[in-house]
């Protein structure tokens, strides 16, 4: 058992260690723990049977330490030990087997180990109960007040140190309840909540004490009244409690509230983080409590936000980023709006004899290629891939978000695409033509099933002058109307030429070329 194994119980973080060694840290933190309270528990007692409390007229310290109470008392505390040592390993060995043996806990299991803190206190009160119902009855032949004194003040001290080994079971088992609650939405398995913690810490490890000042007074404030017990005795006892509640309450507390907050620290630290962009981050369930609950459903937060985000995304691939974002701020419905855009249509040339020649494989790598450039060269001046059908693809200029000059960017486009192909996929020849005008643009189809489309005489233009462009040595074509929508910069960069009938039309189209052919 490293050190490293140790930290991470205390921390209750045991990402990344062995089952059984978490196993075989918490029961030695914990037993180690118990012990340690125990023996700091009976030496606070002796010291206030000893040096605080005032004895009755007639009895001293030397009453308290005859041998019928020192035999007891270390019998007992031996006994008392042995006992919690062996309890206390039996009660965390029957919930941590499946860690030893690196396997989901089952239900029955589960139960027990989210309990286990509480089974270890009652243990510990068993035992310190025991411990001052035997003194008393030592006690009460020599005096009543007295095996009452004694029997208090143990029973007082154990209620305290069980609340401080609560508090340490608790700490030292969050590794423990992190692995039960890995692959289950926590509930409260008989667990007390946050509130009923607080306020129990605050009893045991507060009011204990101030309780036994209380008695203290109770017992002995006629005795003062008669001047049969010094005014400065029962002061120096009553101080000593005070300060007992202080010490004893801040420290219960501080502890509780650090076992609290530990874990709301991480949460708010993975807030930030999904707060950031990243939805990869989750945090461990450590608790069946308030704290607990929160995590699992920051977790399922999270995870709600990491799918819906992988859908947006492929959303967004599917219709295009600006699209997505529109139906996503917008909502979505079926119809249309007439807008003014520009349309390139790119198709390859010659695409059934690359299949036939080159092999699916090799056809599907030349696609990805293609349409990556496609792709690229659009956005890169704000258009949209409205869609791809086999070897070619539309794209838009204009919509769904309004563009200064949607003429000019789908001509320059359509140049540097051109030249891209050429580069980078010789021997791959595409021909692109441009078109501009009043389009229908919305989402088409049904209720169910739709899809954001563009229908109107600029697109069916384009789709024309691609086969037109597929026989010009440059492969660029575009209509005259198209041109003369540009801004005057990208205007420049083409010419007309003579005008041709295209297919499904009755009067003839002018075109326009680059001037300076793609290289």
């Amino acid at each position: 058992m490293g050190f490293e194994v140790v930290r991470s119980v205390l921390r209750g973080d045991p990402e990344n260690i062995p089952g059984p060694k978490i196993r075989l840290a918490t029961e030695w933190l914990v037993g180690g723990g118990s012990v340690v309270a125990s023996l700091a528990g009976a030496a606070v007692a002796v010291l206030l049977l000893l040096l605080v409390l005032p004895y009755p007229p007639g009895i001293g310290a030397a009453d308290l330490l005859r041998p019928a109470n020192s035999v007891t008392m270390v019998v007992y505390a031996f006994a008392a030990g042995c006992v919690g040592v062996v309890r206390g390993r039996s009660l965390a060995e029957r919930p941590l087997r499946f860690l030893a043996e690196e396997r989901a806990p089952s239900e029955h299991e589960r139960v027990l180990t989210l309990r286990l803190p509480l089974r270890l206190m009652v243990m510990q009160l068993i035992l310190w109960v025991g411990g001052a119902a035997l003194m008393f009855g030592i006690n009460v032949s020599v005096s009543l007040i007295f095996a009452v004194q004694i029997a208090a003040t143990i029973a007082l001290c154990g209620l305290t140190t069980a609340a401080i080994s609560y508090l340490h079971a608790l700490r030292i088992g969050r590794a423990a309840a992190v692995r039960v609650l890995a692959d289950t939405a926590p509930r409260h398995y008989g667990v007390p909540g946050i509130a009923v913690q607080m306020l129990f810490i605050w009893a045991l490890g507060t009011t204990v004490p101030v309780v036994g000042m209380v008695l203290l007074t109770a017992l002995t404030l006629d005795r003062v009244e008669g001047a049969e017990l010094p005014a400065t005795e029962i002061t120096r006892s009553v101080l000593v409690l005070s300060i007992t509640a202080i010490v004893v309450g801040f420290g219960t507390m501080l502890v509780f509230a650090r076992w609290v907050a530990a874990p709301l620290e991480r949460l708010r630290d993975a807030l930030q983080t999904v707060e950031g962009g990243d939805f990869t981050t989750s945090v461990s369930v450590s608790s069946a409590n308030e704290v607990g609950f929160a995590q699992a459903g920051f977790n399922r937060m999270v995870a709600g936000l990491r799918e819906r985000e992988e859908l947006r995304d492929l959303f967004g691939r599917h219709v295009g980023e600006e699209v997505a974002r529109r139906a996503l701020e917008e909502g979505v419905r079926l119809g249309g709006e007439v807008r003014v855009a520009a349309a390139l249509f790119v198709d390859l040339v010659g695409s059934t004899t690359i299949a036939a020649r080159r092999g699916p494989s090799e056809t599907v790598s030349i696609l990805n290629a293609f349409f990556a450039i496609v792709v690229d060269e659009t956005q890169r001046r704000g258009g949209l891939v409205n869609k791809f059908a086999g070897d070619a693809a539309l794209c838009v200029f204009g919509i769904p978000l309004p563009q200064p000059d949607p003429a000019g960017a789908a001509l320059a486009t359509g140049r540097a695409m051109q030249a891209r192909l050429i580069r980078e996929l010789p021997g791959v020849p595409a021909g692109i033509g441009l078109s501009a005008g009043e389009v229908v643009a919305g989402n088409v189809g049904a209720a169910h099933r739709f899809e954001y489309t563009v229908i109107g005489d600029p697109v069916n233009e384009a789709s024309r002058l691609t086969e037109i462009a597929k026989e010009r040595p440059g492969r660029v074509v575009a209509s005259a109307a198209i041109v003369s929508r540009a801004a005057a910069d990208e205007a420049a960069h083409w010419e007309h030429v003579e005008p041709v009938l295209l297919r499904g039309r009755s009067e003839l189209t002018r075109l326009a070329v680059p001037i300076e052919p793609p290289a």
